[in-house]
């Protein structure tokens, strides 16, 4: 027992380095992953109102009251493949960037009957692309060298979970956030640019910020679990290498989202959980503004109105299945579906962010050798979707209605181990 009570102090912040260190790219539901923890991924991400792993910081902050002793730690290799090309122009470029280690931690603690105590070490990322240039050294977006921007964001939160009844709690995650962004090959957008010098090519930079999230959960009987998540919009600090690319003069906050959920055990070994999730990419103007839009009403980048992405934001339903097959293995199964982020209109700029997926497929298990172990393996994949938009020549002026073409599909697998004391 005091072995695994030292387990996660001794190595969490090794791995909070790891998480900061690997390009990240996820699943995504826009460029939040489908889900947190492999039990729930293998579940389409239902999650909100299930109370099985550490991972309660993310997920629903109350969960943590009834989650136990335990801790998680996990990593799954995804591999996104993204294309883009402008139709009849050019020929298809697939991003050289597609398999990613992802690692993932989570720990619970029961102080006293009503009150727990969680960390949950996670990130956000999916915005990762790199294509190569054409032979003659120019890249799609008129740029030189090899074109695409690296997103990462890495969250630790600690968590604080109290039952204010029997089998109703609720909780709170402080969220300790790290960003860290870079863009390359859009040279060209300079010229839109009110800081020329600050949107490409400019190494690394990072920013950070704190949130939160608040969480209830309730068990309404034996068999029906609910619960809710809300998480406002986290202000972070400026990239100030990139304040002439991204609106606010480098502002890029991390979006409102929450959601709520339902877990209904169906019969004595079959559960069902559905969670109704929100993401408001709106609220962030670097997110949200037009892109072409704002370009050809003369808006400059890195202005407050200046061009973003044009993401919308989403509405997401995960729907999942688990059964306990025996007191060994548990199979788990989940469908996620989503809204896409990008409208036809923004497809050019986001050859660099193609976050178009709306549908996952998922399957997982658990394996338990004994009561206090567990393996953990899920996979997924994220059916193709493409998007078709218009192209403009930024020099002439010339627009080509259907001009750009942008496209992902994904895959996954990860594999996690947990332990009970």
């Amino acid at each position: 027992m005091t072995t695994c009570n030292r387990w996660p102090v001794r190595h969490t912040i090794a791995l909070a380095a790891l998480l900061v260190a690997a390009p990240w790219a996820h699943a995504t539901n826009g460029y939040f992953p489908h889900g947190f923890g492999l039990k729930a991924k293998g579940m389409g991400g239902a999650s909100i109102a299930m109370a099985q792993d550490g991972f309660a910081g993310v997920n629903n902050p109350a969960a943590a009251a009834f989650v136990g002793n335990r801790w998680d730690v996990g990593a799954e290799i995804f591999r996104p493949y993204r294309d883009a090309q402008f139709v009849g122009q050019t020929p298809v470029v697939e991003s050289g960037k597609t398999a990613f280690l992802i690692p993932e931690f989570g720990y619970n603690v029961k102080l006293s009957e009503r009150l727990a105590l969680g960390l949950t070490v996670y990130g956000n990322g999916g915005m990762n692309t790199s294509y190569a240039p054409f032979p003659n050294g120019v890249n799609l977006l008129g740029g030189q060298g090899k074109l695409g921007v690296d997103l990462m964001q890495l969250i630790v939160a600690p968590t604080l979970a109290y039952q204010v009844a029997e089998g109703h709690a609720l909780g709170i995650s402080p969220l300790l956030v790290l960003q860290r962004f870079e863009a390359y090959g859009i040279q060209g957008f300079a010229m839109m640019s009110q800081s020329p010098g600050d949107v490409s090519n400019r190494g690394k930079d990072s920013s950070t910020g704190v949130g939160v999230r608040l969480g209830y959960f309730g068990k309404l009987g034996d068999r029906v679990n609910v619960g809710v998540a809300y998480s406002p919009k986290v202000s972070m600090s400026k990239f100030d290498k990139y304040k002439g690319l991204f609106a606010g003069g480098g502002d890029f906050d991390i979006p409102e989202n929450f959601g709520v959920g339902v877990a209904v055990q169906v019969t004595p070994a079959v559960t069902v959980a559905l969670d109704a999730t929100r993401i408001n990419y709106g609220g962030v103007p670097s997110i949200a503004n037009g892109s072409l839009s704002q370009v050809m009403a003369g808006k400059p980048l890195g202005a407050a109105d200046g061009p973003g992405f044009g993401w919308r934001d989403v509405n997401v339903v995960k729907l999942g299945v688990q059964w306990q097959l025996n007191p060994q293995w548990t199979l788990r199964a989940g469908y996620n579906q989503g809204d896409n982020p990008i409208r036809a209109q923004d497809a050019m700029f986001n050859i660099l962010a193609p976050g178009v997926i709306r549908k996952h497929i998922t399957f997982g298990a658990t394996y338990a050798p004994d009561k206090a172990s567990e393996w953990t393996f899920a996979l997924w994949h994220g059916k193709r979707e493409n998007v078709v938009g218009p192209s403009v020549d930024f020099m002439s002026g010339a627009m080509n209605p259907t001009g750009t073409r942008i496209g992902m599909h994904q895959n996954g697998f990860g594999l996690q181990y947990s332990r009970k004391f």
